[in-house]
This record gives structure tokens, sequence and C-alpha cells, in this order.
């Protein structure tokens, strides 16, 4: 089933983060063109993932988290969260 939603990472370089968000990700990217490489999940459903050469830098936080998290960032200082699925354990 294709997917239903699509994220764009405007990025320097979108190849380099290609080898690191496929392998997090699980994904496998499908090609690119001009400023863009795109990903797709290896297995099962999850949205695309649009990486997007831009020329200006990352200016401030850009983060999105659940309930409980840790803070990460790509090679290229993108900060992304890891989270749970917002459901107890016990």
């Amino acid at each position: 089933m294709p997917a239903t939603m699509g994220l764009v990472l405007d990025c320097a370089d979108p190849g380099a983060l290609a080898a690191f968000w496929g392998p997090a990700l699980g994904y496998t990217t499908v090609g690119g063109a001009g400023s863009y490489v795109m990903l797709l999940p290896a297995e099962g459903d999850g949205p695309q993932l649009l990486l997007q050469r831009v020329e200006e830098a990352k200016a401030g936080k850009n983060r999105i988290h659940g309930t409980h998290w840790f803070l990460m960032a790509d090679p290229e200082g993108n900060e992304f969260c890891i989270c749970d699925s917002g459901t107890s354990s016990g």
C-alpha cells in the first residue's frame, strides 16, 4: 500500500542523510532528482520521507516527541526524539 503521508526534511546533503535515516528507520532509498532524495519503508506501512537540499542553515529548534523521549541529532544536527508509544508498561 502506498504511503498516505509524507514528511520533508530540509538539509544540506540529502544523499549523506539518506545513509543515516534509511537504516535508522528501516527505510530504503528509492532515488533522487535535483535537490531531493526519497526514502520509503522497506517493509510495511509508514510515511514517505523526502530529504530536500536547501541552502540556508538550520536556524532554530525542530522537535517532535511523545510521552517519554530521548533527544538525538542526525549528522547535520537536525534534532529528533526517540519516544515510546505513550502507553503504560505496568
